[in-house]
């Protein structure tokens, strides 16, 4: 089942061939004057430059071979030989009858589907998240949902940061700040074994007097130290390594690092209906190290540099030199990048992807260029298989990267807590949710919440940066995604009213202009998700949802369902229940749920 563009691109591209013209020319697309035409196609002026012709007497010509498809109401020429196409009222209800008996609601699935994984989320052990992880946890779901609805199988994985050089810097602020703490881990840290009594004794010690607040609290006094004291740092990476070899002491003081994170991150990433199938770890692939190590070795791809070993990655034309892979550092301790490609290692043994896309900051992508380039190097990965979704970063008011008013980072937490209270006075403000029960207002708030923090990031192409500015974005009107809850709330309320009547959706019919264009935007469907699947970028999604609501606005101002006669009201019934439908699918695949009352 096809939409009409491609549709009607079959039928003009046939009219081309016939013409003697090539076929590829005839492509169709949405008319940038719809108060003009449906679609349009400009291939009569290329085709005028390669046979010499004027492309007016093309245009003409392939507009008398279109005008008798029964699916066109008229077929014009205008200015130097643009074809016009306007789509018949029974195409398009014939049209909108199929999108509204299928379930996928006019979206067709790939062809050739592929095992997809996603690595997005990215938190590290021992901080709680800030607004910059934002990003990667809306646009990576977003992504999982849009592949996964294409028909991919699809993995997502959250990654932690938890077995990198942050960790031995923790360690040593903790044992520093702490005499009792850096007396039980050393007495572990001399155990040839540590059994289940000395680790329910250390985890006691541990809860009692190390919180998330205080690895917060700790972390940029220690980083701060080991950018400016080279002996702080070098005890560090010391720690670290010991750390990666197990110590017992170290090993149980991170353990407990990663539970009190976790629950944080749990928290979080629920309130943003974020979700993972695998909760993976830099800590998870630590096993595969020594081997990957000596593979690299045995395939000659390991050079020495200065006491480290390391891949040289650059190829010849590189138009910049980039940096090799530091493998092992000079204490001995796997890094960064070693992680990530024993990741992709490990991804290759348990899952096998065809692709893996990386949804992590724009700033990042020279670090994953060289670990990609290891990769396929070392035959870990096939050529191309490793994909960088970079993003922009989310600003401020002021133009700069998002932070508190005191100029340091904000939490994640916060964020959600601060627009989940401005939803709250919005909601009082349009004078919405009063009939709702503390409870259900409570949910409802948390929606629009959810809503306005996702939509304002979604709407943007990925790779751009954009200004998040929390009073615009809350708001129930404008391009929001408070906006388009309202909207589809305002559909709930005409179809339980119309199912208190009695009154049921049936046969669609299509004359006023408000349903036409209507039935255009539902049309238009498996565009968006194709856009956005191919470009890894919800904002094509996000786009047809904010013009699918406002398409319904116009109809339901132009066009009575309620009080319509019979005939019109089944078919505006079934029209406005499809709308709705592919309204909360598509706020679905953007991660946004619609209450049903406000």
């Amino acid at each position: 089942m096809s939409d009409l563009k491609r549709g009607l691109s079959e039928a003009v591209s046939a009219a081309f061939a016939a013409a003697g013209l090539p076929a590829e020319l005839g492509r169709v697309t949405p008319s940038d004057r719809p108060d003009l035409a449906d679609f349009q196609c400009n291939g009569a002026l290329p085709a005028a430059k390669a046979v010499g012709k004027p492309p007016r007497d093309i245009a003409t010509d392939l507009a008398a071979r279109l005008a008798g498809d029964p699916r066109l109401a008229a077929v014009e020429v205008a200015g130097p030989g643009f074809i016009n196409l306007r789509v018949s009222d029974a195409a398009l209800a014939a049209r909108a009858a199929q999108i509204a008996a299928d379930p996928r609601l006019g979206a067709e699935v790939v062809e050739t589907p592929r095992k997809i994984l996603i690595d997005y989320g990215g938190p590290n052990v021992a901080k709680p998240m800030h607004v910059g992880h934002l990003r990667s946890s809306i646009i990576g779901e977003s992504v999982k949902r849009i592949y996964r609805f294409r028909g991919d199988t699809v993995v997502g994985d959250a990654h932690f940061g938890d077995w990198g050089y942050q960790m031995g810097l923790l360690i040593g602020a903790v044992t520093d700040e702490d005499a009792a703490i850096a007396s039980l881990v050393e007495g572990l840290n001399a155990k040839p074994a540590v059994d289940a009594q000395d680790e329910a004794a250390a985890f006691a010690l541990f809860d009692e007097k190390v919180s998330l607040a205080d690895l917060d609290r700790l972390y940029p006094m220690a980083a701060a130290r080991g950018k400016s004291e080279p002996e702080y740092r070098d005890r560090a990476r010391k720690l670290t390594a010991e750390l990666q070899d197990r110590k017992p002491g170290y090993f149980l003081l991170w353990r407990h690092f990663a539970k009190v994170t976790r629950v944080a991150l749990e928290r979080d990433f629920h309130a943003l209906g974020v979700d993972f199938d695998l909760w993976k770890g830099e800590s998870d692939v630590d096993g595969l190290i020594d081997s990957m190590v000596k593979d690299l070795d045995a395939k000659g791809l390991l050079v020495d540099d200065q006491g480290a070993r390391i891949v040289r990655v650059a190829r010849q034309g590189d138009k910049r030199e980039l940096p090799p892979l530091l493998v092992v550092s000079s204490e001995g301790s796997a890094m960064y990048g070693t992680t990530d490609l024993a990741t992709i290692l490990d991804r290759k043994q348990s899952f096998g992807p065809d692709h893996v896309l990386y949804a992590v900051d724009q700033r990042q992508a020279d670090h994953f260029e060289i670990v990609f380039r290891a990769a396929y190097l070392a035959g870990y990965a096939a050529e191309g298989s490793l994909e960088h979704v970079g993003f922009g970063t989310m600003n401020g008011t002021d133009g700069k990267p998002f932070k508190t008013r005191e100029g340091g980072v904000l939490k994640l937490n916060d964020m959600i807590v601060m627009t989940r209270d401005k939803a709250r006075e919005r909601l009082h403000e349009a004078d919405l949710g009063s009939e709702l029960d503390p409870e259900a207002f409570e949910e409802t708030a948390h929606k629009v919440a959810v809503a306005a923090l996702k939509f304002a990031d979604l709407q943007n192409f990925r790779g751009t940066s954009y200004v998040f500015d929390l009073d615009r974005f809350s708001s129930f009107e404008g391009k929001t995604g408070p906006y388009l809850l309202y909207q589809a709330v305002r559909v709930k309320s005409v179809l339980r009213k119309a199912a208190e009547e009695g009154a049921k959706a049936g046969d669609i019919v299509v004359s006023e202009p408000a349903e036409r264009d209507l039935v255009l935007l539902l049309d238009a469907f498996d565009q968006a998700l194709v856009d956005a699947y191919d470009k890894k970028a919800p904002n094509f999604l996000a786009e047809h949802a904010y013009k699918l609501a406002q398409a319904f606005s116009k109809f339901y101002a132009a066009c009575p369902i309620l009080s319509a006669e019979p005939a019109l009201k089944v078919s505006r019934l079934n029209l406005a229940q499809t709308t709705l439908r592919q309204l909360e699918q598509a706020l679905d695949l953007l991660g946004i749920e619609a209450p049903d009352r406000m």
